[in-house]
């Protein structure tokens, strides 16, 4: 019985809600909420460009759908080439995020131009989130079917790190990162992959508003306090 039932778990990112609902329900709510939110990015840009000029999108690759490699869209909350100053894990207090890349990162806004991703299908709403390619090409085993759904904007490790930073510290964020953060992570990639359905994720959905409202309303409160 036992069996049977993680057979059946395994094999959830093969039902029809993964294959084409969830791709339909994708389309139709990416696009309602790209037809409202333009005027967002409009500022978003100009106040990035106003501090730190251009580009405005931070782009980068990632390990997508079924191992093919795309391009994730952020709005930029470093300072130019910050890739090539630091590492891949954003540490404690990073000195390379700028004063609008704070805010971005604290309210979550950075993420939203991933919402023309999943209208286009690179992406979905709800997926683990993509990873670094030095990280993909590490996956083993069961961490392979994390490659079977869509990666999303959030899903449950999006939640559970959602303070990252704080934890990695302000030193050798790399290295933190993958001895105490990867592995987890990669599991709870693997419990969505294993269990993908409209209720998980409605309930993922939910969670992730509730810690982005959190986390922003502990961000103004320090903001006003200081």
């Amino acid at each position: 019985m036992r069996q049977t039932a993680q057979t059946s778990q395994k094999k959830a990112y093969d039902s029809i809600y993964n294959r084409y609902i969830k791709r339909l329900l994708d389309i139709l709510i990416s696009g309602a909420a790209l037809s409202v939110l333009w005027p967002a990015y409009l500022v978003i840009g100009l106040l990035i460009a106003a501090e730190d000029g251009l580009p405005v999108f931070y782009r980068a690759e990632r390990g997508g759908y079924r191992g093919k490699t795309f391009r994730i869209c952020k709005f930029r909350s470093m300072v130019k080439n910050a890739d090539k100053i630091g590492g891949g894990t954003t540490s404690l207090r990073d000195p390379r995020i700028t004063k609008v890349g704070n805010f971005l990162r604290k309210t979550k806004l950075d993420e939203i131009p991933q919402l023309g991703q999943v209208f286009l299908g690179k992406m979905s709403l709800i997926g683990p989130r993509p990873e670094l390619l030095r990280y993909v090409r590490q996956y083993q085993g069961e961490e392979l079917e994390i490659l079977q759904v869509r990666p999303g904007i959030t899903d449950y490790s999006s939640v559970e790190f959602i303070n990252l930073d704080e934890i990695v510290g302000t030193e050798n964020a790399d290295e933190m990162y993958e001895k105490h953060v990867l592995k987890k992570k990669n599991a709870l990639r693997v419990k969505y992959a294993r269990t993908v359905s409209f209720r998980t994720d409605v309930y993922i959905l939910f969670k992730t508003v509730a810690a982005v409202l959190k986390k922003a309303f502990g961000f103004i409160v320090k903001k006003e306090h200081r």
